[in-house]
């Protein structure tokens, strides 16, 4: 869907010019106050000052309900200047939105911020049917509506309604004005065993001030569509409390915290899904598999961006949820020794079966154990097995490299970078031709999750000789053991 700024040549509005109507002196103020079916609408206007706007220059489409359809509007929404103006601002559009269009469905943005879809090529918007369209004015059109288009909170304000009432939402609404992962060493005052080099940041991170709309989805935005599973109190308890061992972070409090914060990142996803095309699972932006059990939706809430289900359970198994971290070979953060560029490739080729892969390799760099460094997000409490995908496909023999994880970035008086307070290292494993499967290479355990980021070293062998210090990699996956 689009929202639609231009129209055909064959559109009316663009042939107002052509029309010898009187009507087209009138602004759309007037054009609404002279229509009698329009005439309860009309009084609106002029009590909350909107007639003044649609009395101006510039151009815009407004749905005017009747009045009978006014008459069906609960009091409570108007009764206050405030909610009239909300209300009246919800049927009006700035720019002229004819029933004439090459697309079905329009997405119109009304002066409420609000988004709703100008379907059916112009016969119905929301969900309210257009009985007389394209009515001109000297500043835009007026369709003449069955039923009022009533302001519905967005998901983010509607979670702000149940403040007090839902631990789900007293939680999404304790993340504002600081980043997670802060909040939870500041309350706890712990102190962790492993650095954290950089908290996680997220995406759509933009100035907004709470955790959860800047690292997982705006759910305050208007302009997209989202779908939120809601959990009551005990659904709420119990998926975090499976959490919990596996996010320890040094007291009760900050552990709660985190795994809090790992439950509801799973349940809000891009889209309005409506319940009868429900899947029975959907994965979430974090590649989580979450089932969807259609009985345990208690209700189902419909807003202005999306829909929200509450949830009496929503058992999402560990397996699902302890995902693997896989780490691109070509997605280095930095080498971190100074080196010729002519010794670092990043190859896009094919493997045995002709499947395309895109990896990494630095070869005659002639550096003793030259360190590629990666990061690692999110790593959790529990032991994890490494693997890699490594391939040596031009030299004839074997080398070794190795992995070390943890540590911090530190740099001396000279200059010279190294990772310092590293917690655990694999062997060297010997990288032989021509091998395309994934391979073990060792593992960790961690005992207080970091958060953030973590650092993740790819290291040459301990000589500087050409064709024994070759270090290459197609991926990591670190995969989380359940306890």
């Amino acid at each position: 869907m689009a929202i639609l700024t231009a129209v055909s040549c064959s559109d009316p509005w663009d042939d107002r010019s052509e029309i010898k109507d009187k009507n087209l002196s009138d602004n759309l103020t007037e054009r609404i106050s002279m229509t009698s079916e329009t005439s309860e609408f009309s009084k609106l206007l002029k009590e909350t000052g909107m007639d003044k706007i649609l009395s101006s220059s510039k151009t815009f489409t407004v749905w005017a309900p009747t009045n009978e359809a006014i008459g069906q509007v609960d009091p409570n929404l108007l009764s206050d200047k405030e909610s009239k103006t909300l209300f009246v601002q919800n049927h009006i559009a700035l720019t002229a939105f004819s029933t004439v269009s090459e697309m079905d469905t329009v997405n119109v943005q009304m002066l409420s911020n609000k988004y709703f879809d100008f379907l059916e090529n112009g016969t119905v918007i929301n969900d309210s049917g257009v009985l007389k369209a394209d009515q001109y004015a000297s500043n835009g059109l007026l369709h003449i509506i069955d039923k009022a288009i009533i302001p519905r909170k967005n998901i983010w304000e509607y979670i702000k309604s149940l403040e007090g009432t839902n631990k789900m939402a007293d939680y999404l609404l304790s993340l504002d004005e600081f980043n997670i992962y802060h909040r939870a060493d500041s309350i706890a005052k712990a102190t962790d065993s492993i650095a954290n080099i950089a908290p996680l940041t997220g995406v759509f991170s933009d100035s907004l001030s709470n955790s959860y709309l800047k690292n997982v989805f705006n759910l305050n935005n208007e302009k997209n569509k989202y779908t939120f599973f809601l959990l009551e109190d005990a659904a709420f308890d119990a998926e975090v409390a499976k959490l919990e061992p596996y996010l320890i972070k040094g007291t009760v409090d900050s552990t709660a915290i985190y795994a809090s914060y790992f439950n509801v990142r799973d349940l809000a996803f891009y889209k309005a899904i409506d319940q009868q095309k429900l899947p029975s699972f959907l994965t979430s932006q974090f590649e989580v598999e979450v089932p969807i059990d259609q009985s345990k939706i208690v209700e189902q809430i419909d807003l202005s961006n999306g829909v929200v289900y509450v949830m009496s359970s929503m058992d999402i198994p560990l397996t699902k949820r302890l995902v693997p971290t896989i780490i691109e070979g070509e997605n280095r953060s930095y080498v971190l020794q100074q080196y010729p560029r002519s010794s670092l490739y990043t190859r896009e080729k094919e493997d045995l079966t002709g499947e395309p892969f895109i990896d990494f390799m630095m070869q005659n760099h002639g550096i003793p154990q030259l360190r590629v460094v990666y990061t690692a997000n999110d790593l959790y409490t529990t032991e994890y097995k490494v693997y890699w995908r490594a391939i040596n496909d031009i030299q004839t023999n074997t080398f070794q490299q190795k992995l070390s994880f943890g540590g911090a970035l530190a740099v001396n008086d000279q200059g010279e970078r190294s990772i310092v307070d590293e917690w655990a290292e694999t062997p060297y494993v010997d990288v032989a031709p021509n091998i395309y499967n994934e391979v073990e290479v060792g593992g960790f355990e961690l005992f207080i999750a970091p958060g953030g980021q973590t650092l993740v070293s790819l290291i040459a062998a301990n000589n500087g000789t050409n064709g024994n210090n070759t270090i290459t990699l197609d991926y990591l996956k670190l995969v989380p053991v359940i306890k």
